[in-house]
């Protein structure tokens, strides 16, 4: 698998900082964008890579979950732990949902 192995790591990183650096965190699990983290983790490969795979069922189930504008305030985020914005924030759309018109203003989806 080469470096792809790390790609899983990063987004996990990501998404436990940034749900640690959330004003409320959940005290019973960990979660962010009103999704658990563990449930964020069916995304992994629908975001990551040149080419990411098309969303799961169970990834899906989580992005019918998540605020999506909660989701567009991480952007910056993404970028900083390796996750190219686009391709995070096109897995709403990839699972049939439409992200928020001030999320796409943000984000290069063209």
């Amino acid at each position: 698998m080469g470096t792809a192995g790390s790609a899983p790591v990063l987004l996990l990183t990501l998404v436990i900082a940034a749900a640690a650096a959330s004003p409320s965190p959940s005290p019973s699990s960990s979660s962010i964008c009103n999704v658990k983290v563990s449930e964020l983790a069916e995304c992994i490969p629908a975001i990551t890579g040149k080419s990411p795979r098309q969303p799961t069922k169970s990834c899906c189930s989580a992005m019918l979950k998540a605020d999506l504008h909660c989701l567009c305030e991480y952007e910056s985020q993404f970028r900083k732990f390796g996750v190219d914005p686009a391709n995070a924030l096109a897995l709403p759309r990839k699972c049939g949902l439409k992200l928020p018109k001030d999320c796409k203003k943000k984000t290069y989806l063209g």
